[in-house]
């Protein structure tokens, strides 16, 4: 049994060494916010798509605008049964038809369905701009949770090398005979207890490395370390009442459903004005067939709207616009209460987030290095340190926790009102 707990052991071990190599043999990418964000909006590949069906869109509204091709129709004869001839449209008896026409929209047609191809090209690029704003909330918490697990390591790390020289200098003294096994085994224990979470924070730190490079189109050689500060900058109009409006006017899931009824009330009037007939007006010339030689003629045509006046697409249009405004009404009812919702989760951590603890963590980790010390010259008991230890660990990690909500409400607040508010 004792055996076997020392192969695990040196499995971990050895696992955690070859990540930390690992790491340090692949090329590592410095950025701030800022400068992957930069890259994000050049590189990321969904954008890039997105892009394509705003053009596509955009394209539509220019076939929109076009006009119906005019209709050219000919009649001719192919067989002559008094001069058992094929095709004598050439010779005096010979019949000629030609026919020209040309349909004229009527009611504003073709400038109502401009107007709903310009509503549509609106509501893609409204998508555009809400993918863009779903992947940079993501990057932003990506990299704020990258950056907090590095910390984190760091923890791990000094926490693991005190552990590690306890317990090369507890073995020596257990096999001089001057300490028990029990002393020993508790520390070798909370060494691999130590180890373990250092295992797990570096399999978290891989997994959001992969979303990060897809999101910046990073080559997967390569180890973005972010660089976050300390203490984000507080300064910021936090005015509900002005962040709403800011939300109203910037949020593109909130506009895209305004652009949605606007389309819906639109085509309302597009269905209604397709119940107006269309004129067709053409020329015609007949050279034989007529009761004269070479007939000339003019053409006025127009359908007789007595049995199909458009009236289920007028009406299911109807539903659509009732539809839509309620839609519109919840996406605002929404978008109010995401934002009062992000103003008061960022004042809770900026409460928490002072001077005062970043002075507490310094001088908690000196009091850490004091605990090693007292320990090492049996000052203190081995319960009194390990709990200590232990102690240390959670609060370090806290504290880490405590700033990376932060860094997560800022996120969330910009996501809400859908433009930079506080800088990350």
């Amino acid at each position: 049994m004792r055996n076997f707990k020392q192969v695990a052991f040196g499995v971990l071990v050895c696992s955690i060494f070859s990540t930390v190599s690992a790491e340090a043999q692949t090329d590592t990418l410095k950025l701030n916010f800022q400068d992957a964000e930069k890259q994000f909006l050049q590189n990321n590949l969904s954008l890039i798509a997105q892009k394509y069906n705003v053009q596509s869109t955009q394209a539509l509204i220019s076939q929109a605008k076009l006009w119906d091709n005019p209709q050219l129709s000919t009649d001719q004869n192919i067989w002559d049964g008094s001069s058992k001839k094929f095709f004598t449209h050439n010779s005096q008896y010979g019949q000629v038809f030609l026919q020209l026409s040309q349909v004229f929209a009527t009611a504003g047609k073709r400038g109502k369905q401009v107007q709903v191809a310009k509503d549509n090209a609106q509501v893609q690029e409204a998508e555009f701009n809400d993918l863009m704003r779903n992947l940079r909330y993501n990057l932003q918490l990506d990299f704020g949770q990258v950056a907090t697990l590095v910390e984190q390591g760091k923890v791990y790390q000094t926490e693991i090398s005190a552990a590690e020289n306890l317990v090369n200098g507890i073995q020596k003294s257990y096999d001089a005979g001057n300490t028990s096994m029990k002393d020993l085994i508790r520390l070798k224990a909370l060494q691999f207890s130590l180890q373990n979470d250092m295992v797990e924070n570096n399999r978290q730190i891989n997994q959001l490395q992969t979303e990060l490079k897809t999101l910046l189109h990073i080559d997967e050689t390569k180890f973005v370390l972010p660089l976050v500060q300390d203490k984000p900058s507080t300064t910021a109009d936090l005015n509900l009442q002005n962040l709403i409006d800011q939300a109203k006017t910037n949020r593109p899931d909130y506009l895209s459903n305004q652009y949605q009824l606007n389309s819906a009330t639109h085509n309302l009037a597009y269905q209604k004005a397709l119940a107006v007939p269309d004129v067709t007006l053409g020329v015609s010339y007949d050279k034989n067939s007529s009761y004269a030689p070479n007939y000339y003629g003019l053409q006025i045509g127009i359908p007789l709207p007595l049995f199909n006046r458009n009236q289920g697409n007028i009406k299911s249009a109807k539903y659509d616009v009732m539809s839509q405004q309620a839609t519109v009404q919840e996406s605002e009812l929404r978008l109010r209460n995401d934002v009062a919702e992000a103003v008061n989760q960022y004042k809770l951590n900026q409460q928490l987030f002072t001077t005062q603890q970043l002075q507490f963590n310094q001088q908690y980790d000196k009091l850490f290095n004091g605990m090693l010390n007292g320990f090492k010259q049996r000052q203190i008991s081995l319960i009194e340190f390990i709990d200590f230890f232990e102690s240390y660990k959670d609060t370090k990690l806290k504290i880490l926790q405590q700033q990376y909500n932060l860094q997560k409400s800022i996120a969330d607040l910009d996501f809400a009102v859908g433009v930079t508010v506080i800088k990350p």
